[in-house]
Formats: C-alpha cells, structure tokens, sequence
C-alpha cells in the first residue's frame, strides 16, 4: 500500500520547485500564490477544477525549454495551456503539476505573402493572425468559435476547425510547420514555410496530440486570399430530421459551400432572445454561405435554394448586402453565450457522416426525453461536427452525473453511426474513458506508445486523452 506523503513535505517540494522556476524566469511569470492560481484551476469544462502546483508564463522558445528541463529532471508533471478555453479539459490541472502557459508569447515572426505563410508564436490568438494580414487581403481559415480568445497553441493541440472548415478544411489542413519543445527540453523543428516535407509526418502527428508529445512554440500557417465575395443564405424548417437530410442533399449534389451550419429550436430561441438577429420561428435553422466571384455565387446558391425548396423550407433569406450577412451570423456566432444564459449546459463533440445527420438527430431527441434533460443542438452540419448542448443544473445533486451518462450516450451513438469521438474539441478529460468504445486494446497501445517514444516519463499532460487507469500504469512504469 503507497503511503501518502506528508503535508510538510509537499510543502517544501512546492516551495524548492517554485524557487527554482523563479531563477529561470522573470519574477512575474511564475504564479504561485493559492488567490492567483485560481485562474488555472479549469479550463472551459468548467465543472471540474484543481489547483496546480504552480504556473509559468514563459515569453520565448528558449524560456519553455528551460522550464521543461528542469521539471523533467525533478519528475514535475506539465500541462501546457494556450487561453484555457478548451471545452474537453485539455488543460485540467493536477495538483502535482506546472502550468505551463504560452499567453505572453504571442508576436509575429515573419508574413510571405508571396509564399502564402505567416510564422507566429504559438500563444497569439487565432483571430489575431488574420488580422495581421488583412491589409495585403489575405486571411487564416480555420475559425473557431473561440476564435477571439483561443491561441494557435490550442488549436494546433486540438487540430480545431470552426465554420468555415467544411471548405477550406481543419488546422491540420493549414499547418506547415511547428517548432516544439519536447518533455526534456530538446527543441525540435517540424515541416516549415515549404508545402510538404520528407520523411515521417511527425507534423501531423503532432496536430492533434494535445499537448501529449510536446509543447509547441511557434507555428508556421498556411494563409489564403480572401474571395472575392461571400454571401449567407438562412434557411428555416419544420423539423431536425428535415434539416438534416437538407444538409446530406447538399453534400450529396457536389456543391461545396464554405459554411452550412445548424441551429434547432432551443438555440434559436436561446439566440434569437440574447441577440435579436431576427430568426425565423422554426423547428431547425441551416445557415449555408458560399463564396467567389458574383456569378460564382449565384450559380452556387441557385442549386442550394433548389435543394432547400424540396425540403418545404418554412423560410428563405438569402442576404442582400454586407448588414443582412452580419445579422444572419449574429445569432450563430454568439449560441454558445446565449445558451449560457439559460443555465448550465456540457457541450460535446462527436462528429458523424452526413447522411446519419437526420437518423442521429432523431435519436439525441428520444435520449432527450429518456433522461430528462434539454438538449440543444448547434454545429458544423456540413462536416457533421455535431455540438449537442446538454442542459443541467449544477446546484441540483446528481445532475452533473446524469449529464455525463447522457453525454457518454451520444458519444457512443455518433461512434456507432460510424463517426468519432471528436471533431475539433479533442479527448481531453472528457472522454478519456470512452477512448476504448471506439479503439480496440492494440489500437490504444500503438497510440500509447507513440507517447512513449516523446515523453517516456508520461509527464506531459497528465491524465488527458487516455483511459486513466492505463495512464497511471504508463506512469508509473515508464518506457
């Protein structure tokens, strides 16, 4: 039987470990005082938290390495956090560990526009990088949600994607290189400003690892000029399923929008009452914007709204001007707040075929009535990235547990339907034990090793991504 290690003793490790990040650092970028720490104690799953050990707020590459170094060589654990806006607790501390935090490093190193690049540290926001190249009318596609708040280094971490990812694609697809520092402080340089390059793709790897394999630093993005127009159509229906099978008509008749996303009656009610963006009064919205040149875009919206009117739409706005285009994406843009506003909600993210849409939605319903809480549902329909909101009342025993159970029961049905886990919100603590409904053993232990290989201590991001009780194994029992 392990026998729990004295208070006092716990004290003075945290004590020698904080004096030591002090020499490293300069005096404000290591927090340690209990009042200060409990801006990192959670992230945006904000039902569980837990006080670090301490946090470090590095400004460079070589500062990160330091830092690395040292709790390697003193068995610290780390958990890297961009701007904590993570809704799978990506960035859930332990009591053991370092925050490691890269919100200090946020500059721009270098803009080729001829060669479509922009290079920034890993900490700046991710609305933040198109706007750095807005003048010469070039932009960085992947847009989340959180794009105002989230950094780079969270997207990279969560291969995140946003609206706009059906067209152009997730962060995978608009990431050229990383410089990453791994568990023992070595820096190590991936892809670069180049299209491709040769041997492994330890890049793609990496995006998408979450924070598993090592801390990224700096990034090299792919950046795009902006079309030459963009025109949203709003779409209102009698029914989910009706919706749904709009979406998978879409899909299957080869347009390809920029953006088709979904709303259903408690998000637009929910938005409608928080920003008055005048949504119809329906069962189901679709939001579907196409992109190009005028002639482009009204040959594109054409066979939408063709498609939409065999569905018996209960209303059609197609956007005449650059205010009608804002007000249409007003609500959409700001569901997740508004929903806030109703009370406490989990939001998932598996992500399913297409054509499931109708049949998944369907189901999420009955569960609905089944365990007796709200759902709402808003999401990235093209891609089938769904977002179910699960209502709950935090003050109410239990019923935290009960979301939970009806949380893992739609992860499980979007699995089932022969999607994933995630689309862009990553594991996290979230669904570390649901891991093993969609990988067999072997599956798991091939993704563990991988960890071995780039963190053989298990130090990084302890207690994410992976069932528990094999992460403790892994733990205790290094490679």
């Amino acid at each position: 039987m392990e026998m729990p290690v004295p208070a006092a003793a716990v004290i003075a490790r945290k004590d020698r470990i904080v004096a030591r990040l002090r020499e490293l650092l300069p005096g404000d970028a290591v927090i340690s005082a209990p009042g200060e720490l409990r801006a990192y104690e959670c992230d945006a799953l904000a039902a569980y938290a837990c006080p670090p050990l301490a946090a470090v707020l590095p400004g460079s590459t070589e500062e990160v390495a330091a830092i690395l170094r040292l709790c390697h060589a003193e068995g610290v654990p780390v958990v890297p956090r961009g701007a904590g806006t993570s809704l799978a607790g990506g960035a859930l501390p332990t009591a053991d560990c370092v925050i490691l935090g890269v919100a200090r490093m946020t500059e721009v190193l270098e803009i080729d526009t001829a060669s479509r690049f922009i290079r920034v540290q890993a900490g700046r926001t991710n609305l933040s990088v198109s706007e750095a190249v807005a003048d010469a009318d070039f932009f960085y596609a992947p847009d989340p949600s959180s794009q105002l708040a989230c950094a780079i280094a969270g997207n990279i971490a969560m291969n995140s994607g946003g609206a706009h990812c059906l067209k152009y694609g997730v962060t995978t697809n608009n990431l050229l290189g990383v410089t990453m520092v791994l568990m023992d402080g070595t820096v190590v340089e991936l892809g670069g400003a180049h299209l491709d390059a040769g041997g492994y793709d330890l890049l793609g790897l990496v995006c998408g690892s979450e924070g598993q394999l090592g801390v990224v630093t700096e990034a090299t993005l792919r950046i795009l000029p902006k079309p030459e127009g963009a025109r949203p159509v709003l779409m209102g229906f009698s029914s989910n399923e009706v919706a749904g099978r709009c979406v998978s008509d879409i899909i299957k008749a080869g347009v390809l929008p920029v953006a088709i996303e979904f709303m259903d009656r408690p998000c637009i009610r929910a938005t409608e009452a928080f920003s008055g963006a005048g949504y119809p009064d329906c069962e189901a919205l679709l939001i579907v914007e196409v992109e190009g040149a005028p002639a482009e875009i009204d040959e594109q919206l054409a066979k939408i709204l063709a498609i939409a009117r065999s569905h018996d739409p209960v209303e059609l706005r197609e956007s005449r001007s650059e205010e009608e285009s804002a007000r249409i994406w007003l609500g959409r843009k700001s569901a997740f707040g508004a929903m806030g506003q109703i009370g406490d909600y989990m939001c998932l993210d598996g992500t399913i075929p297409v054509s499931a849409l109708p049949e998944v939605l369907r189901r999420i319903g009955e569960m609905s009535q089944e365990f007796g809480l709200r759902v709402g549902n808003v999401f990235h329909a093209g891609d089938g990235n769904m977002h179910p909101l699960i209502l709950y009342d935090a003050n109410k025993p239990g019923d935290l547990e009960l979301c939970e159970r009806f949380g893992a029961e739609i992860l499980k049905l979007c699995v089932e339907a022969g999607g994933c886990l995630t689309g862009e919100h990553g594991v996290g603590v979230e669904k570390r034990e649901l891991m093993a409904h969609q990988f067999g053993p072997q599956d798991l232990e091939i993704q563990m090793a991988v960890k071995d290989v780039f963190d053989p201590k298990w130090l990084l991001n302890p207690a994410k991504v992976f069932p528990l009780e094999a992460s403790a194994a892994r733990r205790e029992s290094p490679a």
